[in-house]
């Protein structure tokens, strides 16, 4: 019998269920799909995938081929809609299951539906969710319709109620055999369409893709600069790799678990120092966890004008106010700044990203959703929970029960007292 992995956001090997289960067959090989649709304009006439992020998925996937060939594995690369792929490769290597990891937003919904009916019914699927830092099998609400609209009372129950289970080993290889059962080329980024660019010198996130990438940035954040036990009061900052952990791009791709990150943190915390600092990290891993329990009780409506609220507001939809937004040229220097290193680097920071989003839909009103599906295309973290379950919470359509609105001259003197970081970004404009 052998077993197929289709790799979608979990590009690792370590903590990886899916891979685990599938290593107990005899013959196991990988596939990940490059699926042309990401390349194409969506909704609101934006490209799904930008070329920071395409860049930084196409080395985490390469990373991932060869970490897999030291398990003997073969992981085949294709540029082609994964429903064309899959049933091919069922045929061809008798596959009798397919592993995955559970998916249930609307495109990604969509696909696997579409494999599905091009397969035989004897085929398997194993779908896990290992994205989660809290599995949905071990939080305190019996289906997702009883999880609460507000953070904190989801925070402080699983908290008290849940345990995070331990990180899941790295499979021991299988047989030289096994890695010949795949052999094909992987797809160049000129294959993909992805423009040749040098990383801005000024990024604040000048990493690779990839899993050993993500180890060795955990390692430098926790062990090497120890600079987790002080991330609460640094988190807000601006500017420098450093102001934040910036597992973010890691993690929207899977190619390091939040348990990993955990159970990383409760060692520091035992070996090192466990102060505020500590914990407000493990706090930020449960708020990822939240707007992925939002979307799996809400389903399609995180995608619809009045968010999960299904509120009433009059959005307008102006072109030329979407122009100066995304060209760093609104009136507001602060929005600017922050607009242009997004459009430089395929980054912002998350007090960058409240703000952008607030003058936005708060400030000019505009539909939040072609600011979301911007941030789509732009940003080299982009997690299809997080990103639309923030813009829904800055825009007044999500679980935010105060509805703030951002004061960006305020936000601007307190974050940004100096200016420096205005004047590194707005000393050049993007057109």
């Amino acid at each position: 019998m052998c077993s197929l992995v289709w790799f979608g956001n979990n590009l690792r090997i370590s903590d990886n269920t899916s891979l685990y289960k599938a290593c107990a067959h005899n013959s196991v090989i990988g596939v990940f799909c490059f699926d042309p649709r990401w390349f194409q304009p969506g909704d609101f006439g934006f490209v799904k995938m930008g070329k920071f992020r395409a860049k930084f998925l196409w080395e985490t996937v390469v990373a991932l081929r060869n970490a897999l060939k030291t398990l003997n594995i073969p992981l085949l690369v294709f540029h082609e809609k994964p429903e064309i792929v899959l049933p091919q490769l069922v045929e061809k290597h008798s596959i009798t299951t397919i592993y995955l990891q559970k998916e249930w937003t609307r495109d990604e919904r969509q696909v696997v539906q579409a494999v599905r009916q091009g397969l035989p019914a004897t085929v398997a699927f194993e779908s896990e969710s290992d994205q989660f830092l809290f599995h949905p099998e071990d939080i305190p609400y019996t289906s997702p319709e009883g999880i609460p609209n507000v953070f904190t009372a989801f925070r402080k129950k699983c908290e008290k109620y849940s345990q995070i289970r331990p990180v899941i080993p790295v499979p021991k290889p299988k047989s030289a055999q096994n890695l010949s059962k795949g052999k094909l080329p992987m797809p160049t980024p000129g294959d993909l369409s992805i423009p040749e660019f040098e990383t801005d010198t000024r990024s604040a996130f000048p990493f690779a893709g990839g899993e050993n990438a993500a180890k060795q940035r955990l390692d430098h954040y926790f062990w090497e600069t120890k600079k987790l036990a002080y991330y609460k009061h640094t988190r807000n900052g601006l500017l420098g790799a450093d102001y934040s952990s910036k597992f973010s791009p890691w993690l929207a791709n899977g190619a390091i678990s939040p348990r990993t990150i955990y159970w990383e943190i409760r060692r520091f915390e035992k070996e090192i120092r466990k102060n505020q600092d500590t914990y407000w990290l493990i706090f930020e891993l449960i708020w990822r966890d939240y707007f992925k329990y939002v979307s799996l009780k809400y389903k399609d409506r995180i995608f619809a004008l009045g968010g999960i609220l299904q509120k009433d507001y009059h959005w307008k939809t102006e072109e030329q106010a979407k122009s100066d937004w995304i060209g760093g040229t609104t009136s507001e220097p602060f929005v600017n700044a922050n607009m242009l290193e997004l459009a430089h680097t395929g980054w912002m920071s998350n007090r960058g990203r409240q703000n952008v989003a607030s003058y936005w839909s708060k400030t000019l009103e505009q539909d939040w959703r072609i600011g979301a599906a911007y941030f789509e295309s732009m940003l080299l973290d982009y997690d299809v929970h997080t990103n639309w379950g923030n813009w829904m919470y800055n825009s007044g359509v999500g679980n935010d029960p105060r509805d703030r609105k951002f004061n960006i001259k305020r936000q601007a003197e307190m974050y940004d007292p100096n200016g420096t970081f205005q004047k590194l970004w707005l000393q050049q404009s993007l057109f």
